[in-house]
């Protein structure tokens, strides 16, 4: 196979890994950012990940703990690998805090955090690793970013506006909610980060144009919402967007302000993959 080798600076992202360990070191591999021994060689390249690492796959804990070594070992060359806090990541901390604790959804009925993370995919083998240094790890990442003139969200929604009017006061604002015991505001972070399907249709460039003009960048990039699903439901038409096969078969929509990462590995869809996007450079 011929060898890849990662352009100095590029940017990648990837997201909703979902456990899925073998596929995501194949992957990453693929694109000459890790070598044969699993080690980061994508010299000064940036690698972010939008959330959802864990739950429905086999080894969410090993994702982790991969994502977590490559961030030491990209600095050490020059690069980054940094990580988003999916709705998954709150599902599955509010398990580990909360476990059956009763508390009231927003459709009225009783429900617990292990209840819904079981619901969800969730693994038990990864509850039962997480020690407390996994858990602070996870509880101090930022729920949004920029990279250059993109800008980086886990889920295809509006809600982050409810959290603050800039990238820093989200942050601030959700490591705090994540930092105290209060069910309830976990309960909200949660069902905020679970949103879905603010960008598409006529709608959609005004949606994803006011997430833009308040955080900045020119382009949002997520995941959450596996292209196949989005595909399905809405059409590219509806949509106003097609796949990019210069993005690994992203889904540029909502007039090319949104991008849609999540290849759908999580979903039960047979043609469900984990896509590694090598974003476009500053115009």
């Amino acid at each position: 196979m011929e060898e890849v080798s990662p352009a100095s600076g590029a940017c990648y992202v990837i997201s909703d890994v979902h456990g899925h360990l073998a596929d995501l070191l194949a992957g990453l591999r693929g694109h000459g950012l890790l070598d044969e021994g699993g080690h980061w060689s994508g010299g000064e390249a940036r690698l972010w990940f939008l959330g959802d690492l864990t739950d429905r796959g086999p080894d969410g804990l090993g994702v982790i703990d991969l994502v977590r070594r490559l961030g030491t070992e990209a600095a050490a060359d020059g690069g980054r690998c940094e990580v988003l806090l999916g709705n998954h990541e709150v599902l599955l901390l509010g398990a580990r805090h909360f476990g059956d604790r009763p508390f009231q959804g927003r459709t009225g009925v009783a429900t617990s955090f292990l209840g819904l993370w079981l619901r969800n995919g969730g693994r038990p083998s990864d509850l039962a690793g997480l020690d407390q240094d996994r858990i602070d790890w996870l509880s101090g990442l930022p729920a949004m970013a920029r990279e250059g003139g993109h800008l980086l969200v886990h889920a295809d929604s509006t809600a982050y506006l409810e959290y603050g009017r800039t990238v820093e006061a989200v942050n601030d604002a959700v490591r705090t909610v994540l930092a105290a015991a209060d069910i309830h505001a976990w309960r909200d972070c949660f069902s905020r980060l679970t949103r879905r399907f603010a960008f598409r249709g006529e709608e959609g460039p005004q949606q994803v144009g006011e997430v833009l003009a308040v955080f900045g960048g020119d382009r949002l990039v997520h995941g959450h919402s596996p292209i196949p699903v989005l595909l399905d439901r809405f059409g590219p038409a509806d949509l106003d967007g097609q796949r990019e096969p210069e993005l690994g078969g992203a889904l540029v929509y909502a007039a090319g302000l949104a991008l849609a990462v999540d290849g759908g590995r999580g979903t039960e869809d047979a043609e469900g993959r984990l896509l590694i996007v090598r974003l476009p450079e500053p115009v």
